[in-house]
């Protein structure tokens, strides 16, 4: 990881074609690095989520281009490397698991389902409100905990939604729009040889989420 993290820093610093043309075998040798981290996980995931099985490695990674078409921020490339794990590949609209590399202490693990389309909310909702008691019980389980703070609650709708009661024991629950977590890693770690391991184990512990809202929206 230390090849892929060094490229990024510097990739931060001059975030532009120019270098970028004149860096791509660096920009290459640290993307060839990711691929087969990426590729091992792949191997290894279905032990931990069936619907993994025969997922594509460098389908799962996300391209190093910015879409710039509709930003202010014109800078051409992303400084990350990151890919998406899902029976889908990195499509999005259903639970996967989610691995970004990034300088600074913004590496993370992350999974879930991220915005999903209206019709899959209202049956992740509905599940919410007929056994919320499921979704309380993976969240405080120790294994979960130990990589993973709750859910992301940035994403909120302000009331509770049409159709359920304001004071529903799960409002808070409710009113999410998506049903995410993510685990946060500094530099040092994710140079540490135990850093793939931990990737693996933190994946496992978001299996039982992923099948929460998979059986909902299923």
């Amino acid at each position: 990881m230390e090849s892929i993290l060094s490229f990024l820093r510097s990739l931060a610093r001059n975030n532009n074609r120019e270098w970028f043309e004149k860096n791509k075998n660096k920009y290459l040798a640290a993307r060839s690095e990711f691929e087969e981290f990426v590729t091992k996980l792949c191997k290894e995931l279905p032990a931990i989520d069936p619907s993994l099985a025969g997922v594509d490695p460098k389908k799962s990674i996300f391209r190093i281009y910015r879409d710039v078409r509709f930003s202010k921020d014109k800078r051409p490339y992303k400084t990350n490397f990151a890919a998406a794990f899902s029976s889908v590949g990195k499509g999005l609209g259903l639970p996967g698991y989610y691995v970004h590399i990034e300088p600074g202490g913004k590496s993370i693990v992350a999974g879930g389902l991220y915005m999903p389309e209206a019709e899959k909310l209202a049956k992740v909702r509905q599940e919410i409100d007929y056994n919320g008691e499921a979704l309380h019980k993976i969240l405080a389980d120790k294994k979960f905990k130990k990589w993973f703070d709750g859910l992301w609650d940035g994403d909120q709708l302000k009331t509770v939604p049409r159709g359920y009661p304001k004071d529903h024991p799960d409002a808070a629950l409710l009113k999410m729009k998506s049903f995410i977590t993510e685990h946060a890693f500094s530099d040092d770690e994710v140079k540490s040889p135990r850093f793939y391991k931990s990737v693996l184990t933190s994946f496992e512990a978001l299996r039982p989420l992923n099948q929460y809202l998979t059986d909902a929206i299923s």
